[in-house]
């Protein structure tokens, strides 16, 4: 019976790695080293409860791997080591092919300028095309805290884009 758990757990770790990646991608503003190791920890964290409630209590896996994302980044966000350093431009490989990578260049450079809370709102929301009700969920918050996240975090971003956000969502 383990080794089938193990089975399951893997299919959907292979299923959901690339898409974990690249919302922490989102998440940490680029830095593709941090999201690896947001996407490691989640993993970690979702084996931890594959054997114990996924089955049982979990009706869909990817949106819990999703919370468990961004729980852990937030958590990680209160607790940088003073050591790390932010860095003002994206590594090279974090445009992806298709649309235009000078604005999905200066939308990661945007996100990095919101707090990390509002990143992750604008990620789940948006991103993610999440509702309101399950943004406050994976981020352990009201429901009305997520939408005056929302629509402070989308006013900064236009201000910080110079552009309407809409404009970029098509790219």
């Amino acid at each position: 019976m383990k080794q089938s758990r193990a089975d399951g757990f893997q299919e959907f770790a292979a299923a959901r790695t690339r898409h974990l990646f690249r919302s922490a991608c989102l998440l940490t503003s680029g830095d593709t080293h941090l999201a690896e190791d947001l996407v490691q920890e989640t993993l970690r964290r979702m084996y931890i409860a594959w054997g114990r409630r996924l089955g049982r209590r979990i009706d869909n896996p990817a949106a819990y791997a999703q919370t468990v994302l961004v729980r852990v980044f937030l958590t990680h966000r209160g607790r940088r080591a003073a050591g790390e350093v932010v860095v003002a431009e994206p590594p090279d490989g974090a445009a992806r092919p298709g649309g235009d990578p000078d604005t999905r260049l200066a939308l990661l450079a945007a996100l990095a300028r919101l707090s990390p809370k509002d990143r992750a709102v604008v990620v789940l929301r948006y991103w993610e095309d999440r509702s309101v009700e399950e943004t406050a969920r994976a981020m352990d918050t009201s429901p009305a805290a997520v939408r005056t996240r929302s629509t402070r975090a989308l006013a900064r971003l236009r201000t910080l884009l110079g552009v309407p956000f809409t404009d970029l969502t098509s790219t």
